[in-house]
Formats: C-alpha cells, sequence, structure tokens
C-alpha cells in the first residue's frame, strides 16, 4: 500500500529541494539508516529493492543535480552550450547515462567487470530481474538485435576477418526522451515510499573513525551539514570518480588504479550503418590493433542519433552521443575508446585523461574540436568551410573544425586510426574521407574499490557502487549492482 506523498520544501537561499514533510536544513532527522550519495542508477535500485522487499529503515539520498521534472539543457534554446554548474546532462536524478540514450545492455557480458566479483550466473539473473523492474516503469518491450540470427552471423564472419571481435549483446533501447519519462516514474515512487532526497547538494566528505564510516558532511545554506547513518551507500557515477578516489586516498579505503578511456565520437551517415543498425542496432566491436596491442573498443552507438556535449565542474568539455525515440538525424554516432591502465610510477589514469581533454578544449577555444577522418590520414587540418560541403553534415553544430591529432596522444591517435580502418572491413564506408571524429571523448572509471562478493569493503558501514566504484559501465549493470545492494540492506 503507498504512502502518502510527502512533500517538497526548498532550503532558503540555495536550489537544494528536499523531498520530505520539512526542509532537512532546519535540523531535524539527522539520523538515517542509510545515506546514498549519488541519485543516478545503482542508488535508485538500491532505494527501490529496499523498499519493494518490505524494509522500513529510513533513506536519504543526496544528489547534486536536480530532479528529472528540473533537469533540461539550455542549448536546445541557445544553439550553444552555456556553463551550466553543474552540467544538467550530467547530474540529477538517474545520473548521466539516462540523459545520453538510454540503452540497457542485456547481458552480463556488456557493463564492467561486475561478473568477475559475484559470477556470471548470478550477474546474469540481477540484470533479468533489474530489466523487469525497467520493463514494469515503461520500458520499450522491443529488444533489438536478436531477430535477424543469420546476419547476426555475418556481421561476426567479417569482424572475424577484420581481426576484431563482435560481442552479441541485446540492447533494450529506452531513448532520451523515454528515459526521462521512467526514471520520472521511479523518482516518485521512491518519494511516495518516503526515501528522503536533497537535490542541489554536494556531498563534501565521508565520516570515518576506526575504520568505520559514521555518517557524510554536505554543504547546506546553514554550512557544513553532518548526517550520520548506519550504512553510507556511495554511487556517484563517473562524474564522482575524482572526488572518491581522493576519498579512498585520504581513508585508506583499499582500491587499485582503475582504467580511463581516451577516444573520439565517430560520426558518418546512416546509410553507411543501415545493415549493422537493422541487425543489431549497437555493434560492439572490440580489437586490439597493431602496433601497441591496446584495447580498443566501440560503445554508445546511436543510429539518427545526435552527438552532443557535455561539462564536467572543472570547466572540461567532453563529447558524448544521444538518440531518441522519436526524433532521427540523417546520421550514426559511435564512441571507438582506447583503454589505457597506469600503475608505475604513474598511478593517475583520470589526471592523465584530463589533461589530454584540456588541451583539446584548448585548440577549440573551450569547445569539441571536429574533423574528417581523411583530413588527418592527409596530415591537414579541417576547415569549417569543408564540413559544409560533405555528405556527412555535424550534429554537434557549435563542434570546432580543427585538428584533432595536435592534442592526442600518438599512441591513442595511431589506435583509433587502425580501428577504424579495421571496422572497415566489416561496415565498408566507415573509413571514408567524410567520416567526423570529435573530441575528446573521455570516461573516467574510480579506481576499482577492493570488495568482497557481499559488497562490503574495508570500512565497516561503507558501500562503493556502480560506475564510481570501477566495478561497472552502464546503466543496466549499475542498476543490477544497487538490487544487490539493497538486498543486502535489508
Amino acid at each position: 500500500m503507498l504512502q502518502e506523498p510527502t512533500r517538497r520544501s526548498t532550503c532558503a537561499g540555495t536550489d537544494a529541494a528536499v523531498t520530505r514533510s520539512g526542509p532537512v536544513c532546519k535540523g531535524v532527522f539527522m539520523k538515517y539508516d542509510v545515506v546514498i550519495v549519488g541519485a543516478g542508477p545503482a542508488g535508485i535500485f538500491t532505494a527501490y529493492e529496499m523498499i519493494t522487499r518490505g524494509s522500513k529503515k529510513k533513506i536519504l539520498m543526496i544528489e547534486k543535480g536536480q530532479p528529472i521534472e528540473k533537469r533540461s539543457c539550455p542549448k536546445a534554446k541557445t544553439g550553444h552550450c552555456v556553463g551550466c554548474k553543474p552540467c544538467n546532462i550530467t547530474t540529477g536524478f538517474s545520473g548521466a547515462g539516462a540523459f545520453s540514450d538510454g540503452k540497457l545492455s542485456l547481458s552480463y557480458e556488456v557493463g564492467g567487470d561486475f561478473p568477475d566479483l559475484i559470477g556470471a550466473d548470478a550477474a546474469q539473473a540481477l540484470i533479468d530481474y533489474t530489466d523487469s523492474v525497467y520493463l514494469a516503469f515503461g520500458a520499450d518491450t522491443h529488444v533489438e538485435g536478436v531477430s535477424e540470427p543469420d546476419k547476426v552471423k555475418d556481421i561476426r564472419r567479417r569482424a572475424i576477418q577484420a581481426g576484431l571481435k563482435l560481442v552479441d549483446c541485446p540492447i533494450r533501447h529506452l531513448g532520451t526522451e523515454k528515459a526521462q519519462e521512467l526514471y520520472k516514474k521511479l523518482e516518485h515512487f521512491l518519494q511516495e515510499h518516503g526515501v528522503e532526497m536533497i537535490f542541489g547538494c554536494s556531498c563534501e566528505d565521508l565520516i570515518i573513525n576506526d575504520g568505520v564510516c559514521k555518517g557524510v558532511v554536505i554543504n547546506l545554506p546553514g554550512g557544513r551539514t553532518e548526517y550520520e547513518a548506519d550504512s553510507v551507500v556511495v554511487a556517484t557515477g563517473r562524474r564522482g570518480a575524482e572526488w572518491l578516489e581522493k576519498l579512498c586516498a585520504r581513508y585508506d579505503i583499499a582500491h587499485k588504479p582503475g582504467t580511463v578511456d581516451i577516444g573520439v565520437r565517430v560520426e558518418v551517415r546512416n546509410e553507411v550503418m543501415e545493415e549493422v543498425n537493422s541487425v543489431l542496432y549497437e555493434s560492439k566491436l572490440v580489437g586490439y590493433p597493431a602496433p601497441f596491442k591496446n584495447k580498443v573498443r566501440t560503445f554508445c552507438q546511436n543510429p539518427g542519433g545526435f552527438v552532443s556535449q557535455e561539462n564536467y565542474d572543472n570547466n572540461l568539455a567532453v563529447v558524448n552521443g544521444h538518440s531518441y525515440k522519436e526524433l532521427k538525424s540523417n546520421n550514426t554516432n559511435l564512441s571507438i575508446l582506447c583503454s589505457h591502465n597506469f600503475s608505475v610510477p604513474f598511478n593517475k589514469p583520470i589526471e592523465y585523461a584530463q589533461k589530454v581533454g584540456e588541451l583539446t578544449n584548448m585548440l577549440a577555444n573551450g569547445q569539441i574540436l571536429v574533423q574528417r577522418y581523411g583530413d588527418i590520414l592527409s596530415g591537414k587540418r579541417t576547415w569549417a568551410k569543408e564540413l559544409a560541403q560533405s555528405n556527412v553534415r555535424p550534429t554537434l553544430p557549435d563542434a570546432v573544425a580543427g585538428d584533432i591529432t595536435a592534442a592526442m596522444p600518438y599512441r591513442a591517435m595511431t589506435n583509433i586510426i587502425n580501428f577504424i580502418q579495421a571496422v572497415d572491413m566489416v561496415v565498408p564506408g566507415f573509413a571514408s574521407y567524410e567520416t567526423l571524429l570529435y573530441s575528446p571523448e573521455l570516461k573516467f572509471y574510480s579506481n576499482k574499490v577492493k570488495m568482497e562478493p557481499d559488497l562490503t569493503t574495508n570500512v565497516a558501514g561503507l558501500y562503493c557502487l556502480g560506475d564510481s566504484s570501477g566495478w561497472t559501465r552502464g546503466l543496466m549493470m549499475a542498476s543490477s549492482m544497487g538490487v544487490l545492494m539493497g538486498r543486502k540492506l535489508v
């Protein structure tokens, strides 16, 4: 039986919206059973699973961004990025992924290393259950990539010939606009069942004494405010990777250096990708191109989609992509990512990737760079007038034509060029002169937090979930990890 919906109040002098019977900033109810830092998929499904399993524990969710109904990008009206702080695309209820494209990968083989922690069968069972929840809240029942197995075999054959691996993964595509509707329902469900939420407030610190996490410290108008909790769940996503990395160092939270992905977003005409889009919707290709043999992969393919810009708090502009259920462009975009691992003597992959991004932003005067693939091979920059004459028109209109090779590390650029040539054997026309490459495309993953299969860390009462933990990459796996967390906390 649903409880009476709680009221939303606002702390004076701030945009922090608090969903509860009274404003948290007045100092009442400072003790909670569970505090969840971050309202992305991992945090959402932690709270959801606790509620649906009958837990009566008092839950507080803290989110740096805004609720769904207040999340919008002004660029749709202004035509250019206005530098919202924090960025409405990357922060807010449902996190960054839901506002990019909203694809749910339905196989344990895609989405990070979580299956290595709990086992492949357990991970797949969690995915199947989590998928049923998404369906209950309005996800499209259609699954991409399963209807034409013979054509999938033919694509795989060409991939093998090119020295690539095709990862066959069923996809449930929510679509950017439909994902927002779905997560709004989940937001209201949690509120109606007593989950208290603070929006527009960042978590500054954890309260850890003698190896036990006792709560969190957040910023409110009255100053630093402490909230005690028996269990603290950090689920801050890629956006919070750097913050969590610093906390791991400060409090000796056991971890090891993670991976960072550096690459580009590629955009081609839909006609080039027609077969793959129709048969698979998203072609997940993995290769280890010569001479460096680093792992290079495709990610986040958006048929008929749009290239977009995201901004991080340190004014770092990165490129991403999304696609809608209804609105379509003439192009398909996807990212090509090169994985980098650092351990000795340098072990700060996030800082390394940020420097690459900063240098690229410098060349584009704070925006995204775009260059034609053929111009890269010809050793020349791309000019705006050349883009205007091309078959492939950029769907990111304020991207700056230039030379991404002036900022991209040689190793990464060589990997990307050789990988594109291999993909061209699978998708003829992919390596055409007019193919567009946008930079920087960066994926920050937190240093991987060491934990047991029951998700415990070496700090009692502290749990780290989703992409911020270093164990997941993407909506579905992060959501599934949240489900397991919710079951444990019950």
